[in-house]
């Protein structure tokens, strides 16, 4: 299963994260054509008290699907491109997901 097509990559892969709008996250952008999910709580980051805080988002570019993780001051934060996706490839964007969501909970952040 090698998929190519934008519009099918995203679908997969918005399939993969909204089992976690039921962990604690509100989704607030949910379209052909993006995806998001946000811790919305009091938090404190870094030294900092914030009322939301970005987990995940998904979006078509072009011909590319872009998933973001984080948010961009953190040294985790990635930006991973999808062009294709195969069952290796998804494999690995689960595990970052789940490593991602791993550390929200750790941090009390959901």
């Amino acid at each position: 299963m090698k998929k190519t097509d934008e519009i099918e990559i995203f679908q997969t892969v918005r399939a993969d994260l909204q089992p976690y709008a039921t962990l604690g996250f509100t989704n607030r952008l949910n379209s052909e054509s993006g995806y998001d999910l946000w811790a919305e709580q009091k938090n404190v980051v870094n030294g900092h008290e914030v009322h939301e805080l970005f987990f995940a988002g998904l979006e078509i570019s072009g011909d590319t699907v872009i998933l973001s993780l984080f948010p961009d001051d953190f040294p985790q934060h990635e930006k991973i491109s999808l062009g294709t996706l195969d069952e290796v490839k998804l494999n690995q964007l689960d595990d970052k997901i789940a490593l991602a969501f791993k550390i929200f909970k750790e941090n009390e952040w959901i």
